[in-house]
């Protein structure tokens, strides 16, 4: 019985929730219209998997009591930006060993400016013992530095990035989700306002309140409008290096040669790429990792393939354009990757699209991400 994802469903991806919207509000939102995508009833569902951070203090089998869920499978993820592919694998091994019919897997949250600062202060020992306190207010101090590494490793200029931006932007205007979908320019990217060096403010994502969902089941409940997305392969990589590298490369360049081999296609047969993109030069890492950048020539990459949209990478916006809702950023790649496969991507379909490779990045420890993971995605015919 092989396990496919046969819905998706969104709620929110907004900056300014209206009174009565919450993170719990947005989660219920985003099942429900995962569920009826996927053609079935509330009832019909038997497994959750989700990912929040701002359910505190309920657990996954409180949000299973507050939305009137009988189950026979449940899971709780907390891990970041990598939590969405996690949970993937988890749901599609639950369902083909018959421990649930239909999962949903969710991720969302509504955390505010100032529940972000607190999450992002206090996001583990390491951050809270000995990162906070030296000042750096959340990621982003962390990730300039990061960025600098990779500018003089791979003769990457701020342009590049900007292109990357622009890029995603584009892609944006076609998404009726995405919180910034005005086209932007180059000398707008270049004068923006300063993060922190080299980061501006389009590199850094935008908070949201919202929610991403999709449902995992079998093909022959896939409901006639669509077809269903199978699995070809996923593969994952946790604190692979200690903390002891320079952030330049994430576990994917671990293990992307046994996701190809697994998924029996080569990075070149792929169409489109969803990739975790907290910050531009992440999406390049994860692109070299997998091996989608010929040569480890980064920033002809982000200028020419990325750029002027001969490989389309995160056809959503991103992250940068569509908006970042906490837990449910590990959600927004999977998402966009289903729907471009569906052919259902109205306004920025991809044509023909077939394959697709998502990632997942996330778990900030010292210095960078922990825990990562790719998948492998195919339009079933």
């Amino acid at each position: 019985m092989n396990a496919v994802v046969i819905g998706t469903g969104e709620a929110g991806y907004t900056r300014h929730p209206e009174p009565g919207q919450s993170g719990h509000t947005f989660l219920r939102d985003a099942i429900m219209a995962a569920v009826k995508d996927a053609g079935l009833k509330h009832s019909d569902i038997d497994g959750l998997a989700i990912s929040s951070f701002g359910i505190e203090p309920d657990k996954s089998i409180d949000m299973a009591w507050r939305l009137g869920m009988s189950l026979k499978w449940l899971l709780q993820d907390t891990n970041g930006g990598a939590s969405g592919i996690n949970m993937l694998g988890h749901a599609v091994r639950g369902v083909e060993a018959g421990a649930a019919s239909a999962i949903v897997v969710v991720g969302g949250d509504a955390l505010g400016g100032e529940g972000f600062a607190k999450l992002t202060a206090n996001y583990n020992r390491a951050i809270r013992d000995h990162v906070s306190p030296l000042g750096h207010s959340g990621p982003n101090s962390l990730f300039s530095m990061l960025t600098q590494r990779q500018m003089k490793a791979f003769g990457i200029e701020r342009q590049d990035y900007g292109q990357m931006v622009i890029a995603q932007r584009a892609w944006a205007a076609g998404n009726p989700g995405a919180l910034y979908r005005k086209p932007l320019t180059m000398d707008e990217y270049m004068n923006a306002g300063m993060v922190c060096d080299p980061l501006c403010r389009y590199d850094c994502v935008p908070t949201a309140a919202g929610a991403s969902a999709i449902v995992v089941s079998t093909a022959d409940r896939c409901p006639p409008h669509h077809l269903p997305v199978r699995v070809r392969a996923l593969k994952q990589s946790f604190n692979y290096d200690n903390q002891e590298g320079d952030g330049l490369k994430t576990g994917l360049s671990k293990v992307a040669s046994d996701l190809w081999s697994a998924a029996g296609v080569q990075p070149e047969d792929v169409g489109l790429a969803a990739i975790y993109d907290d910050y531009p030069a992440m999406v390049l890492a994860q692109l070299n990792d997998l091996k989608l950048i010929p040569g480890n020539d980064l920033a002809r990459f982000a200028r020419v393939d990325i750029g002027e949209r001969r490989f389309p990478v995160n056809t959503s916006g991103g992250l940068l354009s569509a908006g970042q809702a906490g837990a449910a950023g590990g959600m927004n790649g999977t998402v966009e990757a289903v729907r471009q496969l569906q052919h259902v991507a109205h306004g920025r379909q991809v044509p023909d699209a077939r394959l697709a490779v998502v990632s997942g990045y996330g778990m900030v420890l010292y210095r960078y991400g922990a825990c990562v993971g790719a998948a492998v995605l195919e339009r079933a015919q």
